[in-house]
């Protein structure tokens, strides 16, 4: 759990009132939501309830009338702004119901929250906001000591913001510090690191995170479940250290590693934690079964939870891309072109500076839409973009492959795509 020192200086949720069910009511894109899945952890394993739509609607359910409940039960609102969100048609009319409650209701608190250097809209730069553009995997530091303060509507001790401060500067070291190594492709670097102590590594599971996420990358799995077995024992409530768990049983796939990490996926969607993250791992299991099994079960299964994920998604090209390959696989021409050029839709067809998958994604769709040099272009800038994360390198390889086998593609035409590839 988190550290005494850090749990010292924050109040406790408020009480629950009457008719009341959640401390916290969580507005979002869902493209953020590896950010949002941190702070939602966080939370709950401060104690808080909080509403997180992916968590607790099911499918069938009345989307606006259940949001518009949540939210007349919620005590807090938190609006989660960025890139991605400023365009959202869906979350402004969300912050717009939010400034309605706080307005009417002197006991429900709204806090603005930014998560990149994109401006505050103009209808929110009137509120006080917190500034979380520096800590782009997940809250940390003093701002999230601000957060869990404004939920209850208390303001900072001067003995809390000493320490607030002080966690801003070790939180952006460490940061700094984890993105370095995975840089250079550092494992020993990454687990040194997460053992190195301080506050800002034990105050939420976000850094530690953010070193497994590293050493997957890296296929530096056993140290990845070293860092993981720990990270479960400090923070049970957490969600994301499970789903990395899975993430990095279904890359390694040794003995019954993929039928794990099914199990851990299928726990969580017992739960109704079928956020996109979720099933995204849990469909990319489903892909490796049928590969080890050749059960066409598994891969149908596999595109049915990428499909499931893209409609509670629409704007996550993760889920699309994967959707679409899935579809080729199961000589589904017609979803297999609509899902990659949805894919293009969210992405683009330009490299994205820093972001492997996302590039890489790109590269898939134009595969799979036979643009061929386009793909081989795309496929070679994500790995220039990212030379070190030769895990990455090796999933996207296999996959490529897989697509012009379906494809029937001549060996001249493999040959030229797995060159890029060293």
């Amino acid at each position: 759990m988190a550290s005494t020192e850090f749990l010292k200086m924050l109040p406790p949720p408020r009480p629950l009132n009457d008719g009341k069910e959640w401390h916290a009511f969580l507005s979002y894109r869902s493209v953020n939501r590896g950010w949002v899945l941190n702070l939602y952890d966080t939370l709950t394993e401060l104690g808080f309830k909080v509403f997180l739509d992916q968590y607790v609607l099911k499918p069938g359910d009345a989307l606006v009338t259940k949001l518009e409940d949540a939210l007349e039960k919620s005590q807090a609102g938190v609006l989660i702004w960025s890139t991605d969100a400023r365009d959202s048609e869906w979350v402004r009319n969300e912050y717009n119901v939010l400034r309605q409650k706080a307005t009417s209701d002197k006991s429900f608190f709204l806090l603005p929250v930014k998560i990149d250097a994109t401006p505050l809209p103009t209808f929110a730069q009137t509120q006080l906001f917190l500034d979380f553009s520096n800590y782009p995997d997940g809250p940390r530091g003093g701002d999230l000591m601000r957060l869990v303060h404004g939920l209850v509507g208390q303001s900072l001790s001067a003995e809390a913001v000493k320490f607030a401060f002080q966690q801003d500067d070790e939180a952006k070291t460490a940061s700094a510090k984890i993105a370095a190594a995975i840089m250079v492709g550092s494992a020993s670097k990454l687990v040194a690191l997460f053992h190195s102590g301080g506050e800002a590594w034990h105050s939420t599971a976000s850094l530690g995170c953010k070193v497994v996420e590293g050493l997957i990358k890296m296929k530096a799995y056993p140290q990845a479940f070293e860092v993981l077995d720990e990270l479960e024992k400090d923070f049970p409530k957490s969600i994301r250290p499970m789903q990395l768990r899975a993430l990095a049983l279904t890359r390694r796939k040794e003995n019954d590693d993929v039928e794990n990490a099914m199990l851990l996926m299928a726990e969580l969607y017992q739960k109704n934690h079928m956020g996109p993250e979720t099933m995204g791992i849990f469909a990319s299991a489903c892909m490796k079964q049928y590969e080890a099994t050749g059960n066409i079960a598994h891969l149908k299964q596999s595109r049915k939870y990428y499909e499931e994920a893209f409609l509670k998604s629409p704007d996550d090209y993760y889920t699309a891309i994967n959707a679409a390959s899935k579809s080729l696989f199961l000589k589904d021409e017609e979803k297999t072109k609509t899902y990659a050029e949805k894919t293009l839709e969210l992405t683009g067809t330009e490299p994205v500076s820093g972001d492997y998958w996302k590039t890489a994604s790109i590269a898939e769709a134009f595969l799979l839409l036979k643009r061929n040099d386009e793909a081989i272009k795309m496929y070679q800038a994500a790995i220039d973009g990212a030379p070190m994360e030769t895990g990455s390198h090796d999933s996207t390889k296999a996959q490529m492959e897989n697509i012009l086998k379906a494809q029937g593609a001549d060996e001249e035409t493999v040959k030229k795509f797995v060159e890029v590839f060293g």
